[in-house]
């Protein structure tokens, strides 16, 4: 693998292929978001709905985090803000691989991704871009575990706007966020709860693997 050097002592990936991968992924589910955008735009479905699903916002930051790591030297910006985002994609697309895979599989009509490949390439094919990504390129920075709850804001966030504006529209983006699917809100609380640990739990291994990685491909660091 081509190594390039990014401070003394440092081995990093070769940044042009590293950029192409970044650029063609991050293409690639911009425009499998735009064609089921396109496709719920012919059916008549709310478009706010579509853009209020965790999938369709997660991988809109992804495809943002990719493009602008394709094309800019992340070297030349804040390393501990660079990674923080980048650290912040990966849990993210994380959850969304891993509740898909336990919870969601099978719920196409539901989750608006009636394209078979729009289904592949959100829910799975860019999960594992950005977990690969984080490992193949790991942070630069001495990452804290407090950087796990700064990222878990965000899903926080936006389970309680799911529940508050699920009874305004009389619709909620999955089952278990639905009370009437899942025995009430104490269902609800269970699922919420439960996907809280596993969130918390992959932010931890996100900040772990990460630092592990920092100091094991880049000889001489230390924390």
């Amino acid at each position: 693998m081509p190594l390039r050097a990014t401070d003394p002592g440092a081995a990093r990936p070769d940044p042009g292929w590293v950029r192409a991968y970044r650029a063609g992924f991050g293409a690639l589910g911009l425009a499998a978001i735009a064609t089921q955008l396109a496709r719920q735009w012919d059916v008549g479905a709310s478009i706010p709905n579509f853009f209020s699903f965790f999938t369709i916002q997660s991988n809109l930051f992804a495809a943002a985090v990719l493009l602008w790591g394709a094309t800019h030297d992340q070297e030349r910006r804040d390393p501990a803000a660079v990674d923080l985002v980048r650290g912040a994609a990966a849990l993210y697309l994380g959850i969304t691989g891993v509740v898909y895979g336990v919870l969601l599989a099978g719920y196409q009509e539901q989750l608006q991704t009636t394209i078979p490949w729009v289904d592949t390439v959100l829910h799975r094919v860019i999960p594992v871009v950005l977990g690969v990504d984080w490992l193949l390129d790991p942070p630069t920075t001495r990452l804290a575990l407090r950087w796990a709850t700064v990222w878990l804001v965000y899903p926080l966030l936006y389970a309680v706007y799911s529940l508050v504006r699920g009874p305004i529209v009389d619709w909620y983006p999955y089952p278990f966020l639905d009370p009437d699917e899942v025995g009430g809100y104490a269902g609800v609380a269970l699922y919420c709860v439960g996907v809280a640990v596993g969130s918390a739990l992959f932010a931890w291994l996100v900040v772990v693997a990460g630092d592990r990685l920092r100091l094991t491909t880049v000889p001489g660091r230390r924390r």
